[in-house]
């Protein structure tokens, strides 16, 4: 409700009646926008009380602007301003006030043109293929609503709700560390783990502690964008590495370090984003010699360790011995999907207690009902499970939608099949842009809304992800023939 008593002045010396004055200003809070058509006014009563009026005094207000077509009154619902204001008064309430959010702002601020705008589908799209993310249907919903229930049980939400670490809460950290420890190879205690809402604003907080305007920072080529934009967003320099079958080019980076001061290094070696190529073994190993040697701090984003389709999968570098070099960042949400927006921070204790700090200007509590549901998942076995459970169900959707681009778009696409991971690199041969592919496409109901590199300098690359883990094998078949016949029309 609006604040009457600062927004209606009263003055009771005046010549003119003071449900007069009632009436006059209230019909300026409709002329002036605050009062929209349709709004519901307080009760008699409550507006008595609120501007220290008879109730009667109100009344005769009301009934004014009633008799006048501004407010209805209606049955069991009480006053409204009219859906059909007197002729002078929409004409002034539609054209001679503008809001100020309408127009444009006077001051200067980064426009932020750097980085694309990430927009929803468009209204009709059949089938929407996504960068990689999970398929929510697959969750174990009664498991994640029994653990609901527990954290919303009176004594667990009251101190929940009242106690807070900006580490995020001490029951999830525990659980995490197990899980991490158990899958990853880590050894790491709560104190080298902090919480945060999604991998990407744990990366932004790394980064904000160590990069300064000007320093040179190391990424590859290609690399996320998000990343990227959030590095050059705090004045780095970014120096690009190339990227191969085998991972970062690390004799190339070796290059790179002799001649120039690298303040930071950004790498993800599984299932690199965008390409899902994985490090080899040699690269890595080479990679960590060259992190000991020039005491370069990095950022290792392994966004999606946990879907891997082959037996022996590689542990993070997070695992070797890097001296504290190494920032490990990772999400639940690649897990879990978007209604679990959590991430987390591996590093070492002075580093993570500056991150809090920071992280507490970003956002002062996290997800604490989401953090404790997840705990709870991870202590009683429901998350290794899901992840078994989902792990064989996007093995066999990779395998089918590999097949499938390579009967119907062997000759207009590339790929190599990814070891696990939810997408897959497709990179379009020349003679079909991409751009003009998925402009066709986009016709057809099929759009795409992960990483494109299709315009620019990145139209050399004519790429792009195609998430499978969020489709089922009816959607594959639809999206690969949209996908042929835009190429074909292109062809032809």
């Amino acid at each position: 409700m609006l604040p009457y008593k600062n927004l209606i002045i009263i003055d009771k010396k005046s010549n003119v009646a003071v449900y007069k004055q009632l009436a006059f200003q209230l019909i300026s809070l409709i002329q002036e926008g605050k009062l929209l058509p349709g709004t519901e006014l307080p009760s008699t009563r409550m507006l008595a009380d609120d501007l220290q009026l008879h109730r009667k005094t109100i009344m005769a207000a009301y009934n004014t602007l009633v008799t006048e077509d501004w407010i209805d009154n209606l049955p069991r619902k009480g006053y409204t301003v009219s859906l059909r204001l007197p002729v002078v008064k929409p004409r002034s309430y539609n054209t001679n006030r503008l809001s100020s959010y309408k127009g444009s702002s006077s001051f200067r601020f980064d426009r932020m043109e750097t980085l694309i705008s990430l927009a929803n589908p468009p209204v009709g799209a059949r089938i929407v293929v996504n960068d990689g993310f999970p398929d929510v249907s697959l969750l174990p919903t009664e498991a994640i609503l029994k653990e609901y229930r527990n954290v919303f049980d009176y004594t667990n939400l009251n101190r929940i709700s009242t106690f807070g670490d900006a580490d995020g809460s001490i029951e999830l950290r525990r659980s995490l560390c197990s899980f991490l420890n158990q899958t990853r190879g880590l050894d790491i205690g709560i104190e080298n783990l902090l919480v945060t809402r999604g991998a990407q604003m744990a990366i932004y907080i790394a980064a904000s502690l160590i990069i300064r305007p000007g320093d040179k920072v190391i990424v590859s080529e290609p690399s996320y964008f998000i990343a990227n934009a959030a590095f050059e967003k705090l004045g780095a320099q970014l120096i690009r590495v190339p990227i191969d079958d085998e991972g970062m080019c690390t004799e190339t980076l070796e290059e790179i370090l002799k001649h120039n001061d690298v303040k930071m290094m950004y790498v993800i070696p599984h299932h690199h984003q965008p390409t899902t190529v994985t490090m080899s073994v040699d690269r890595r190993n080479h990679l960590l010699q060259l992190i000991t040697a020039y005491n370069i701090a990095v950022i290792e984003d392994d966004y999606d360790y946990d879907f891997q389709f082959q037996y022996d999968p590689y542990l993070p570098l997070a695992s070797g011995d890097h001296g504290g070099n190494i920032i490990y960042i990772g999400s639940v949400t690649k897990v879990l999907g978007t209604p679990f927006r959590l991430g987390y921070i591996i590093a070492t204790k002075e580093f993570l207690i500056a991150a809090a700090k920071l992280r507490t200007i970003i956002d002062l509590r996290g997800e604490v009902v989401i953090e404790h549901v997840v705990s709870g998942l991870i202590d009683n076995g429901e998350l290794m499970r899901h992840i078994k459970k989902s792990n064989r169900i996007y093995a066999q959707r990779c395998d089918f939608l590999a097949d499938l681009i390579t009967s119907e778009l062997g000759n207009i696409v590339n790929f190599t099949k990814p070891s696990g991971g939810m997408a897959l690199w497709l990179k379009f041969k020349q003679e079909y842009p991409l751009s003009r592919v998925l402009s066709k496409a986009n016709n057809m109901g099929l759009v795409l809304t992960g990483s494109v590199y299709s315009k620019g300098k990145d139209a050399r690359l004519n790429a792009c992800r195609f998430g499978f883990a969020s489709l089922n094998e009816e959607e594959m078949k639809e999206a690969v023939s949209i996908l042929r016949k835009s190429a074909d029309s292109i062809g032809n």
